[in-house]
Order: structure tokens, then C-alpha cells, then sequence
């Protein structure tokens, strides 16, 4: 008896599986609030040198522009009483002397009472370290991949992601009480970590305790959780204007979710692979019992034991490290194809979801509007993903995500609004691919190295996430190089995409030699 067919014996979808997938899901509401969460808490404010004379437009304040507004980064050296004369002319402002703002700056704070950038002064000369608090964050994400992804294969998914919970509550309540932005950045790292193993561990619990026929169902719906969690980020950000107010409240969430995480049940999958055949029929009995089978449950006797017993020292001899990746033709090919999609999945979605003051539009309104655009894309996706194939929809998001970033460089920029449709629909379809290519990568990877596979991929999406703001530096240069690279990534892993083995209605490997066999049974039957 295979496990899939072990766990249609005891109840398939049943209402284990229903309570286990709402479980899950809830951290996924706030998730997208700690990845989009820099758009609110580290939004750069209008500034200007602070000066010690009460007057608007100070004389001591350098004014540039037709409008003569405020220069944000440098004042007069000397008090120039001819500016507030109305009728005087001055015909060359660049000829008087200036410096820095020796005293600080002064904040517009009619959109957000405070932020980081007003509590530490990251503007001017100190701007670019706002990008490197984001970046300090996927570095985090990245770590965390690594670190949880390893541990998991190794510890079983169930311990670390309730020690996951606890970190992320723990590191993003004390990121709201940072008393300086050294601090904000070490807590952010650690929350950046506990993201990354609560996303590898969730998404494996999900995929290795549903069914074959539901898992698409089950993987979409967390995609839904993620997209609501960017209305939740837009609307919580409106009622709470102070950086560290939603730094608390959406990290006070995650306590609860540690609390009842300790009802999950380990992953009987892994506990095979494990070695602990014993402990994988108490969990299929408690199962069962949940899911009203439980006369089921109890004839998992002796010959099941025995079966997973020797299924578990036909696949665990040895043990997994991340050259399994590589060691074998078809995980190989999986595993590059795989980077591909990740990196520019990742690299292409935060090059557009972490430039929202860009757009030149309300920052509410414009994640609503990033938002809203997801629930189609993902309906769609969740068709392409059950009835034509996991492949076609992976291939076909990131090639139109990729069109439509490339089509925005020949739009003027002036035209505001069909730059921001085309933009909407490049992250729409990005959000689609992420939606695929969770389901897919955990599909494609056997148990016995899935969660390194996951973690594999989870490094190359958090290196994409890490370089998308340093491209975007580039446009000082040449302004529509980012667009370039944003639009020319995507499409690039569209076609390697079109690589991997599709996996609709296939039952989830257990061995890398499943992985291999099938696909020379798959070409077998190509050819015949």
C-alpha cells in the first residue's frame, strides 16, 4: 500500500486535513504584512534642514525649483532675509554658500506620524541605508532557507515550525521596541529567518499530510491568505500611522499561532524516511480517528508496519545533504531549472511590490490595488494548475509577467496609469508563478529531500529579492535599464521552466529513485 492510498484509507480530505489547512494558514495572513511591511515603516517622508529661526520658508533653508520649495539636503550658510521679499529677485540661488543639515530635518508628517526614517534621520547622505534594512531582511529570509530548510529533513517539520512561530513573535515584537537602527536590523534579520522556516515547514505539513487530487486547491488557497494579508497590511498601515505600533500588531499575532501549533502532528512521511515506521501508524491512527475512520485506523496492523518499516530502509540508508540536488540527471535538471523560476519570480515581484511611493499614487491604494489583482490571476492559475498542468502555468505567468515589465519602457512618463496597469498585471502574473511554483517545487522534490530542495529554492528567491533594489539604482544611469532586467529574467526562467517533469495527478515521490525511474517511464511512453 503506497501512502497516498494509506491516506485515502484513512479519510483522504478529511476533517483532519480541513482543521490542519485553516491552521496553517492562519500565520499566512500576516505574512505578507513582514515582506511589504518597509512600503509604511520605512516611507521617506517630504524633508527639509531643520533651523533654529520659527519662519516658514527660512531664509536659513536652500530653495530650489521654480516654487522655490525647501531643499531637502542642504541650507544656507548665511541668513538670506532678500527670499522672504516677494518682489526681490535673486537670479542665481547655486552661487550662495551652503552645508548639510548640521541640525537635523524637519518631517512632513501628515501621512505617517513616524517612521524610521524620521526617528533616524535615513535621508540624504544616509538614504541608502533604508534599502539595506530591507535587504538585511531577505538576508534573513535567505539564512533562514538555508538554516530551517536542513534542520527540518533532519529534526522533522512539526518542531521547527513551532519554534518558528515563537521566533517571529518574539524578534518582531522586539523590532518595535529598536532603540536603534542597529538593533532594528539584527531583529529584522531574525524575523526574516523565522518567515523562511515557517514557509518551508507549513508548506511541506500542508503538501505531505493532503491528498494528490487537493493539494492544488490547498496550495492556492494559501496564495488567497497571502493576498488578503496585503489588504490587512493596507488597512492596519491606514489606522496606524506609527512605525512601531504595526510593527507590534502584526507580529502580536504569531503568539497565538505558537500556542495552538502544538496540536500538529508531525508529518508521517518524514517520520518513514526517519526512520520511526511505529510513530508514522500513531499519527495515520489519530488521523483517522479525527476523520471518523476510526475502525480504518485500527487495521493498520502488523503488515503496514512491516511494509513502511521496509520502505523507510529502502529510502534512508544513507543520509540526504544538498549534492543530492545535484547527483542524479533528473533531480539535476530539476534542481536548475527550479533556481531559474525562484530567483526571478522573486526578483521581478519585489522590483514592483517594494517601490509602491514610485507609482506616484495613494501607497494605500496602490497595495489594494497590488492586492486585487491577485484573486484573479490565482483563480486563473488554479485552473491552468488542475486541468492543463503545473508546466504550462509556471512557463506561461513568468513569460506575460515578463512582456508586460518590458512593454512599460515604452510608455511615457506621464502616462501614470498605464504604467501602473501594466505594472498590476507583470505582479499578478509574478503572484501567480509564486503560487505555482510553491505547489510544483514540493511536487517535483522526493520526501526524502524535500525540504533541502525547498530550502534550495528558497536561497535563490531571497538572492532575488536581495539584488531587485540594487538594480533599481542602476536607472541613475541609464533609466530604463531595470526594466530590462526585471522584464528579461522572467522570461528567461519561462523557458527554463518548460524543462521540468509535469506532475498533474501524480503521487508525491518518495525516493529519488521514484523521481528518476518515472521520468524514463514517462519518455518510455512518449515513444511508444
Amino acid at each position: 500500500m503506497s501512502f497516498a492510498e494509506l491516506l485515502d484509507h484513512v479519510g483522504g480530505m478529511g476533517r483532519f486535513q480541513i482543521i490542519y489547512a485553516i491552521l496553517l494558514a492562519i500565520p499566512v495572513f500576516m505574512m505578507a504584512s513582514h515582506n511589504l511591511l518597509q512600503n509604511f515603516t520605512a516611507a521617506t517622508s517630504e524633508h527639509h534642514c531643520h533651523v533654529h529661526i520659527n519662519i516658514n520658508n527660512t531664509p536659513y533653508t536652500n530653495l530650489t525649483g521654480n516654487n522655490q520649495q525647501p531643499e531637502k539636503c542642504h541650507r544656507f550658510v548665511s541668513t538670506q532675509w532678500q527670499l522672504l521679499d516677494s518682489n526681490a529677485t535673486v537670479t542665481n540661488l547655486t552661487e550662495l554658500e551652503t552645508d548639510s543639515c548640521a541640525d537635523g530635518w524637519v518631517y512632513d508628517k501628515s501621512t505617517f506620524t513616524s517612521t524610521i526614517i524620521t526617528e533616524w534621520d535615513l535621508v540624504c547622505d544616509s538614504r541608502q541605508l533604508k534599502q539595506m534594512a530591507q535587504s538585511i531582511y531577505m538576508a534573513g529570509i535567505l539564512a533562514g532557507g538555508i538554516v530551517f530548510g536542513g534542520l527540518s529533513d533532519r529534526f522533522g517539520r512539526r518542531s521547527l515550525v513551532i519554534w518558528c512561530y515563537l521566533q517571529m513573535a518574539v524578534t518582531g515584537t522586539c523590532t518595535a521596541f529598536s532603540p536603534s537602527f542597529t538593533a532594528y536590523c539584527i531583529f529584522r534579520f531574525l524575523t526574516g529567518m523565522a518567515f523562511s522556516g515557517i514557509v518551508l515547514n507549513g508548506v511541506s505539513l500542508s503538501v505531505e499530510w493532503t491528498p494528490t487530487r487537493t493539494r492544488a486547491i490547498v496550495g492556492t488557497m494559501y496564495g488567497y491568505c497571502y493576498t488578503t494579508g496585503q489588504f490587512i497590511l493596507a488597512g492596519v498601515a491606514y489606522a496606524i500611522r506609527s512605525w512601531r505600533w504595526l510593527q507590534l500588531v502584526v507580529s502580536l499575532p504569531y503568539f497565538i499561532c505558537f500556542s495552538y501549533s502544538w496540536w500538529f502532528a508531525e508529518s508521517a512521511r518524514w517520520l518513514v524516511i526517519a526512520g520511526r515506521p511505529d510513530q508514522a501508524v500513531k499519527q495515520l491512527k489519530r488521523v483517522a480517528r479525527i476523520n471518523r475512520k476510526k475502525e480504518e485506523g485500527d487495521k493498520l496492523n502488523i503488515e503496514v508496519r512491516l511494509d513502511l518499516r521496509e520502505k523507510e530502509i529502502a529510502s534512508a540508508k544513507s543520509s540526504y545533504t544538498f549534492i543530492d540536488l545535484v547527483r542524479t540527471p533528473v533531480i539535476r535538471r530539476i534542481s536548475f531549472s527550479l533556481c531559474f523560476v525562484w530567483f526571478s519570480t522573486s526578483f521581478a515581484y519585489y522590483g514592483l511590490a517594494m517601490d509602491l511611493q514610485n507609482f506616484g499614487v495613494n501607497i494605500f491604494l496602490i497595495l489594494l490595488v497590488f492586492g486585487a489583482v491577485d484573486f484573479p490571476a490565482k483563480f486563473i492559475s488554479i485552473l491552468t494548475i488542475s486541468f492543463i498542468g503545473r508546466r504550462f502555468t509556471q512557463a506561461l505567468a513568468l513569460i506575460l509577467a515578463g512582456l508586460a515589465i518590458l512593454a512599460n519602457i515604452f510608455v511615457p512618463q506621464d502616462l501614470k496609469t498605464l504604467r501602473t496597469v501594466l505594472a498590476v498585471f507583470g505582479k499578478g502574473c509574478l503572484a501567480a508563478s509564486f503560487t505555482c511554483v510553491y505547489l510544483y517545487t514540493s511536487e517535483l522534490y522526493p520526501t526524502v529531500i524535500r525540504q533541502t530542495g525547498l530550502g534550495l529554492s528558497n536561497t535563490m528567491a531571497r538572492l532575488g529579492s536581495i539584488i531587485a533594489p540594487l538594480v533599481k539604482m542602476l536607472e541613475e544611469y541609464i533609466p530604463f535599464l531595470p526594466l530590462i532586467i526585471y522584464g528579461a529574467a522572467p522570461i528567461i526562467s519561462g523557458i527554463a521552466a518548460t524543462f521540468l517533469p509535469e506532475t498533474l495527478n501524480v503521487p508525491l515521490p518518495e525516493t529519488i529513485e521514484d523521481v528518476e525511474t518515472r521520468l524514463v517511464e514517462s519518455i518510455g511512453r512518449q515513444e511508444q
